[in-house]
């Protein structure tokens, strides 16, 4: 009989005093460790000891407020205010889809090339090597990046323009909707 094994989530307890501690390695644990969980992988969650409350995002978030704020940051101050504009519009819901779908086709493009980069030269890659050749390959993946891009935003605008000529056609049936096209031909005439 095969036994099943079940993967379960790490559970680390943040306490008032900001210590964070592992319940698998009966250790406290850094902001820093939590990173390494998250870079090997590791499913976890985060709660708060006393009430229970789900502190994972906010955890995650201080990790990457630490790396924009040392080093080289990921975000420019542009690219941070246009994610800062769609907190509390109505495409808020929209941008973060947009951007956890994107951001995995970055990593299924990241898995596919180190795939290939193995087969051709049958050994695994270190950080090193990647670092030259995403420097040399840099304008080619920028232009790829852009290409697709492009498509999306043309994609994105197709669908919009679907979208309101079905508003148009669904509403279309409606008295209103000739009495707002006559309203709005007599104010132009004026």
């Amino acid at each position: 009989m095969a036994q099943q094994t079940s993967k379960t989530v790490r559970l680390i307890k943040k306490y008032p005093n900001r210590r964070l501690y592992d319940t698998q390695s009966s250790a406290y644990i850094t902001l820093a460790d939590v990173k390494e969980l998250v870079l090997g992988s590791e499913e976890f969650q985060v709660v708060d000891a006393k009430s229970g409350e789900d502190l994972t995002r906010s955890i995650l978030l201080q990790i990457i407020l630490e790396e924009e704020s040392g080093g080289v940051p990921m975000f420019s101050a542009t690219a941070l205010s246009q994610i800062i504009r769609f907190y509390g519009h109505a495409m808020q819901g929209v941008m973060g889809s947009f951007l956890e779908k994107n951001i995995q086709v970055l990593m299924d493009i990241q898995d596919r090339m180190a795939e290939q980069s193995q087969g051709l030269y049958k050994q695994q890659f270190g950080p090193e090597v990647w670092a030259q050749l995403m420097n040399v390959q840099t304008p080619a993946l920028q232009n790829m990046m852009n290409s697709y891009i492009e498509q999306s935003r043309n994609l994105f605008v197709q669908m919009q323009d679907q979208m309101q000529d079905q508003t148009r056609s669904m509403f279309s049936v409606f008295p209103f909707g000739e009495a707002d096209a006559e309203a709005s031909a007599k104010r132009k005439k004026k």
